[in-house]
């Protein structure tokens, strides 16, 4: 039987795309190519995490408050290769924190507001250990 094996693309609405595609290519350091959008190896994350890159999908209730300040619905995970660097980063950049980052045994987060209001969330793997 068929079924999804993977997230294929993100793609959404901004106020100023270009301004947008800027001001991830400026903070986050991600690469914009000709067509306007970026394109993420699923080999080269696992080439850094072996076992623990992933995607995760997962409906939220209606009422949560977890994509909060954002109004919008929906929020980004990007994975990072190097938390504490990305950390430095976003500081030079003078992008703000929401809240304070959290280590859990899967994996290093904290959170920050892109230009047109939405929450992204920046996440570096911890490698499970060998099964």
């Amino acid at each position: 039987m068929a079924k999804v094996i993977g997230l294929g693309g993100l793609f959404f609405l901004c106020k100023d795309a270009e301004a947008t595609r800027a001001w991830y290519a400026r903070v986050l350091g991600i690469k914009i190519e000709e067509f306007g959008g970026s394109m993420f190896s699923h080999a080269a994350a696992a080439s850094v995490f072996p076992r623990g890159a992933q995607t995760v999908w997962s409906p939220f209730k209606g009422d949560s408050d977890y994509f909060k300040p954002s109004d919008s619905d929906f929020m980004m995970n990007l994975m990072v290769d190097d938390m504490p660097g990305m950390i430095a980063r976003l500081e030079a950049e003078g992008i703000a924190l929401e809240g304070e980052p959290l280590n859990e045994p899967y994996g290093h987060f904290v959170w920050i507001m892109d230009p047109d209001g939405r929450k992204v969330e920046l996440w570096q793997p911890v490698e499970p250990p060998a099964e």
